[in-house]
């Protein structure tokens, strides 16, 4: 007896004699199994990481993706078999692509009762800006109810850009050559850099967290072989130009920020990412708030603390307290103005330097 399992995919053709050179020599795919020999209705298939059965007969034809780092097909991307299968050919490691931004001004309120959805590891995602520009990124407020470890599993994101700033509580991650254990505590981040491996190991209970990540739709990926924590430490190391950041809000410095009447903090996220981003914490400060353009290409802000009103040219007022986030537009002129005195907000900004001209 042996406790040898094989999965295999079953696929209809239309024409099985004809497929069996498609499948040989054009997939280069090898056959394990056919029958029966006198009028061969059914074939096994295998190869690329993938094991089919084909099976002869009336139904709707199948489709393979088969992913590559190299010559296949003689370059041809689709593919139909004789019997109808249809084939698409893919690079292995696609480049990544950044979508155009659409910009749009956006406000999106807590108290619009955007509703919370499970996603990845168990953990609650609120969309914070659901046009996503036009692909350009995502922006999500993420808790997780109840405290202690969390079922993660290692893994990297394929992204441009990737932030996770703790708003509430806090949470323990492992990343790759970081050391051991990373705790983010409120107001800390990290810049997680293009597919760094890492895994979230355990939360307080109702830590709530807030994460930018470019381009929207991105892809994860889960390494099955990697363990965490990795013997080596290694500060300087790049992944796609950017370094890794834990920023600390415990004794931060102040300066004047871009807009009077406001201060802010700089979490060193422009110089560790190559200026492909920049975040910033604001809040209140002498002087009165003015009106102001910005020439960036995304700048982003969530109300952390306090309540301010979002006036811009042509729109009517927002009155925005926390949990509420807003986009702001190149070129649109506006005015964080009636700031409370507790008012704190996070400020995110592609790229990382910009232009502001105060009105």
């Amino acid at each position: 007896m042996t406790d040898e399992i094989r999965a295999e995919v079953e696929l209809t053709t239309a024409n099985l004699r004809e497929d069996l050179g498609f499948f040989g020599k054009v997939l280069g795919m090898r056959l394990d199994s056919i029958y029966p020999a006198d009028a061969p209705s059914v074939a096994t298939w295998s190869g690329h990481g993938l094991r089919l059965r084909l099976v002869e007969g009336e139904g709707t034809p199948g489709h393979i993706r088969i992913r590559t780092d190299g010559e296949f097909a003689d370059g041809q991307r689709e593919l139909t078999s004789p019997g109808g299968t249809r084939v698409t050919v893919e690079e292995l490691n696609p480049p990544l692509v950044l979508p155009q931004t659409e910009h749009a001004f956006v406000v999106r309120r807590l108290a619009d009762q955007a509703p919370w959805v499970i996603g990845r590891a168990g953990m609650m995602y609120r969309d914070l800006v659901p046009t996503r520009l036009g692909g350009a990124m995502i922006a999500s407020h993420i808790r997780i109810p109840d405290g202690g470890p969390v079922p993660d599993m290692v893994h990297y994101h394929k992204v441009g850009f990737q932030l996770i700033f703790c708003y509430r509580g806090w949470v323990d991650v492992l990343y790759e050559d970081q050391g051991d254990l990373r705790r983010l505590y409120a107001g800390d981040c990290f810049i997680q850099p293009p597919q760094i491996r890492h895994r979230v190991v355990e939360a307080s209970e109702g830590i709530e967290v807030i994460e930018i990540g470019v381009p929207a739709d991105h892809v994860t990926e889960i390494d099955h072989e990697m363990t965490l924590p990795t013997p080596d430490y290694r500060p300087e190391r790049e992944w796609d130009g950017q370094r890794f950041v834990h920023n600390l809000a415990d004794g931060a410095e102040w300066f004047p920020f871009r807009l009077p009447g406001y201060q802010a903090r700089d979490t060193t996220i422009a110089e560790n990412t190559g200026g492909v981003a920049g975040v910033q914490v604001v809040r209140r400060a002498e002087g009165e708030p003015v009106w102001a353009r910005h020439e960036g290409d995304i700048l982003f802000g969530f109300v952390m603390e306090g309540r301010m009103v979002l006036e811009g040219e042509g729109k009517e007022p927002y009155r925005l307290s926390a949990g509420d986030a807003f986009v702001i537009p190149p070129g649109m002129k506006t005015r964080w103005a009636e700031p409370t005195e507790d008012l704190e907000i996070l400020e995110v900004s592609l790229p990382g330097r910009f232009e502001t001209q105060a009105e």
